[in-house]
């Protein structure tokens, strides 16, 4: 019995350091995207590759490790580390115009990355159709949240307009590579 415990013990060990491992490597992988980015003149919050790297933390990690992963980063962030767009260093992010994307980022990989869970075999539309969610959380949460500092029709205008192309082309990639990583599966 207690040589059953002790092995039970070690496999919730091995899974926690594999999980925080997970969690460590995809904050990582958001950072580096993070650093891909183009500032625009006309609104606080820059076009970057933020999103495209959410898509697939959901879609590979997991609703759970998805969403602590972009939590950890977060962290990373709180901490002082220049983890944010463009190498920004903003411990008080928290309070910035660009709050409501971050806090849109953690619900998009944990909605993401829950419809993988729940439909993993899903073909490549409803795989289009699960990134555009997790797109539509993003600019909708980060829209709203934008719209204390600007007003509602300017939040449409700076915080959601801009991206909707460079969104669109995301989703396609994320969903391009979620099936080809599903059909190198099979």
């Amino acid at each position: 019995m207690e040589k059953q415990l002790t092995l039970t013990s070690q496999n919730q060990m091995q899974t926690l350091i594999k999980n925080a491992i997970k969690v460590l490597c995809g904050s990582a992988f958001l950072a580096l995207m993070s650093q891909l980015s183009i500032p625009l003149p006309f609104s606080p919050v820059p076009l970057s590759m933020q999103t495209f790297a959410v898509f697939l933390l959901g879609a590979f990690l997991g609703p759970r490790i998805g969403a602590l992963s972009v939590i950890a980063y977060l962290a990373e962030g709180s901490a002082g580390l220049p983890v944010f767009a463009g190498g920004l260093t903003n411990p008080l992010w928290f309070c910035s115009a660009r709050t409501g994307y971050l806090i849109g980022f953690v619900i998009a990989a944990f909605v993401i990355g829950k419809t993988y869970e729940y439909r993993p075999q899903m073909g490549f539309f409803s795989s289009l159709l699960t990134m555009a969610s997790g797109a539509v959380t993003i600019l909708a949460v980060g829209a709203l949240w934008l719209s204390i500092f600007v007003g509602p029709q300017a939040a449409i205008t700076m915080g959601v307009l801009p991206f909707l192309i460079a969104d669109s082309i995301k989703i396609v990639a994320a969903a391009c590579i979620a099936q080809g990583f599903a059909l190198i599966k099979k």
